[in-house]
């Protein structure tokens, strides 16, 4: 039998209660990140799983930052992503480039959190010129209401910080 839900007393220290609220506000918002949709035709393959998962991570580490900035926190260490199920594919132009939009589900977690979260995704990669490396893309509205803007981040390299 699993033990039951842990109940925070108002006795917990405040850091431990911020990050709680942190941890989950992070989830919602990931959560509401990603109903984003784009159509498109199809095309190029999919992206090692080594990309898929520095791809997720910078992500979340670019939300978790943004949070951490709003409420005035720290935003310490990198997440812990894992597990990565791609359900769905589909290949569409991102800022001139060739891209892909992918959506599935994966295991993550905030660095010393033991508790380990299932999550959708909807994850937007811009393929390099040459085929060979891939970024993050994030759709960020249109300046003319007739296309789509992009923010392009470049992939972290292993053992880098996002």
């Amino acid at each position: 039998m699993l033990p039951g839900p842990t109940t925070h007393t108002a006795a917990a220290p405040l850091h431990r209660q911020l990050g709680l609220a942190f941890g989950r506000a992070l989830a919602l918002l990931l959560s509401v990140l990603l109903s984003l949709g784009v159509s498109a035709c199809s095309g190029i393959g999919q992206p090692p799983q080594k990309v898929l998962l520095s791809a997720l991570a910078l992500q979340i580490d670019l939300t978790q930052r943004a949070i951490a900035t709003a409420l005035d926190l720290s935003a310490d260490g990198e997440p812990v992503v894992s597990r990565v199920r791609v359900e769905s594919q589909e290949s569409l132009p991102i800022g001139g480039g060739r891209g892909l939009h992918l959506s599935g589900r994966f295991d993550w977690r905030l660095p010393g959190d033991p508790i380990r979260v299932d999550s959708a995704f909807d994850l937007y990669l811009q393929r390099g010129e040459r085929g060979q490396s891939w970024r993050l893309a994030r759709p960020v509205g249109s300046a003319d209401g007739t296309s789509q803007d992009w923010l392009i981040d470049p992939l972290p390299l292993p053992g880098e910080r996002a």
